[in-house]
């Protein structure tokens, strides 16, 4: 069973962690996004996973040279040029020789999915394409579609205005692909899977789909990379993980509440760490108050400095003492 992963993505709304490193090699408790995402799919039978890459392939390459990430073989594809969503699927199929039914996830979507009944759902059913439905809240910011009887897809909605989704299940970024796709999208130009390939599947009726309330968070926002890691050690996802790595030091006075610090981290004397995520490396100063941040690797919150409201604070980066930010980006840059 092979996967495409699509790993391609700026992370532009992951700034600024993402400036320097694709969001899918950003830790979630102490192990990378991509290797959560490989691990799960390792669980449901997959033994390779074509990396779709874009931006900083180097990252990827470098972190796994020897082809293997969480016990699952692994596959290069790097895109000469951004082709969106339906076009890396296609350039990364060809690129491995895909000639046979195969999977495809985002790979900065976490979910507990159950892939193996995905899969067998799809041979079953005979379309050219199965994709996972999720329920949300607010159905605007996604692929909605609706479904028949038979799970038969009627149409996909991307992206519709608030109050116009026809239902609040939608595109949970896993599919079951036939190679017989890849002919319907063109080739050396940008195609959107969600606006182009999928309509066409369903205005042909060979797109089906399965809704599923298993665990899935898209995480590619501060708030929800945020979220990813709140959730594993409340055991949302399995077993509880431990919130404070061994390698990490916490000074005796500090107050680490519903927190993650990771490896080699310090968290100074009278610090207080509430909701917040603290990255390999990073060293918090006395007296600093961090609630609902993230503190990026290596990067250094000067004494009795307050940050609050989901600032972000990027890697390597020095807080001077006594600084106070609020909802802030650390260095901002030009899209934020």
């Amino acid at each position: 069973m092979r996967a495409v992963v699509l790993v391609g993505g700026f992370g532009t709304r992951l700034r600024p962690l993402t400036l320097t490193m694709p969001k899918q090699m950003l830790p979630v408790v102490d192990q990378t996004m991509i290797e959560r995402v490989v691990r799960a799919l390792g669980h449901h039978g997959v033994t390779e996973a074509i990396l779709s890459l874009g931006y900083r392939p180097d990252a990827f390459m470098e972190a796994y040279p020897d082809g293997i990430c969480a016990g699952v073989g692994l596959t290069y594809a790097v895109e000469p040029e951004p082709l969106d969503t339906a076009g890396a699927v296609r350039f990364a199929a060809r690129a491995a020789g895909i000639d046979e039914t195969f999977i495809v996830v985002n790979g900065d979507v976490l979910t507990d999915l159950d892939v193996s009944g995905l899969w067998d759902f799809h041979h079953t059913h005979g379309g050219e394409g199965t994709i996972a439905l999720t329920p949300v809240e607010d159905p605007s910011r996604y692929g909605v579609v609706p479904i028949d009887a038979d799970q038969r897809v009627i149409e996909f909605v991307e992206k519709p205005p608030v109050g116009t989704a026809p239902s609040n299940w939608v595109n949970a970024g896993t599919y079951v692909l036939e190679p017989s796709v890849l002919h319907r999208i063109d080739e050396g130009r940008k195609v959107s899977i969600e606006r182009e390939t999928f309509p066409g599947l369903a205005a042909d009726g060979s797109l089906y789909a399965v809704e599923s309330s298993a665990y899935w968070l898209d995480a590619g926002t501060p708030e929800s990379y945020l979220q990813a890691q709140l959730d594993i050690i409340d055991g949302l996802r399995g077993e509880t993980e431990p919130a404070v790595h061994p390698s990490a030091y916490l000074e005796a006075d500090a107050t680490v509440t519903h927190s993650v610090v990771m490896q080699g981290a310090h968290v100074g004397s009278a610090v207080q760490l509430i909701n917040s995520v603290v990255l390999p490396g990073a060293h918090i100063e006395e007296g600093s108050v961090i609630t609902d941040s993230i503190i990026g690797s290596h990067a250094r919150v000067g004494s009795r400095s307050s940050l609050r409201d989901l600032t972000v604070v990027g890697h390597a980066t020095a807080i001077d003492a006594g600084s106070v930010f609020t909802s802030a980006r650390i260095p901002a840059s030009e899209n934020q």
